[in-house]
């Protein structure tokens, strides 16, 4: 499944999200103004960047709004 890790006011986080729904990717969304989404991204990506994709099913990593989506719509 895909964790996607944002913050409200990101326009990288909303082109990203817009893209999934527009292509009917199933995700989980991860708001880092919640204490343990950030938390969790810290551990997982190691620097306070959004958007964030964590696929836990390949444990693929990778930041960077242009390659999330290119990742994502590559499978």
């Amino acid at each position: 499944m895909y964790n996607l890790y944002v913050m409200d006011t990101c326009p990288y986080c909303q082109k990203v999200r817009n893209s999934f729904d527009e292509n009917s990717v199933d995700y989980i969304l991860k708001d880092i103004s919640v204490k343990e989404n950030y938390d969790a991204l810290i551990s997982l990506g190691g620097k306070e960047q959004v958007p964030f994709l964590y696929d836990d099913e390949s444990g693929i990593k990778m930041y960077e709004s242009d390659d999330i989506i290119r990742y994502v719509l590559s499978k």
